[in-house]
């Protein structure tokens, strides 16, 4: 499922990532990769709050549409 319909505070795994190649790298540096675990904290005016190991990020709506997860 994309990113933007996962449920909130439920561990998933990045499957697959359907960016273009300068969204991905930019992805890899914040922590994103296939086979990283993530949790949506909150779901807010299209943006989306992300913690990724010990941090926290926001991304865009558009972006989010191309990170595939599984729970």
């Amino acid at each position: 499922m994309p990113l933007v319909i996962a449920p909130l505070n439920q561990i998933l795994k990045v499957i697959k990532i359907l960016a273009d190649e300068k969204s991905k790298k930019h992805l890899e540096s914040l922590g994103i990769t296939v086979d990283s675990e993530l949790q949506v904290l909150a779901s807010q005016g299209g943006s989306l709050i992300l913690k990724i190991k010990d941090g926290r990020l926001a991304i865009d709506h558009v972006l989010a549409t191309k990170i595939i997860v599984t729970a």
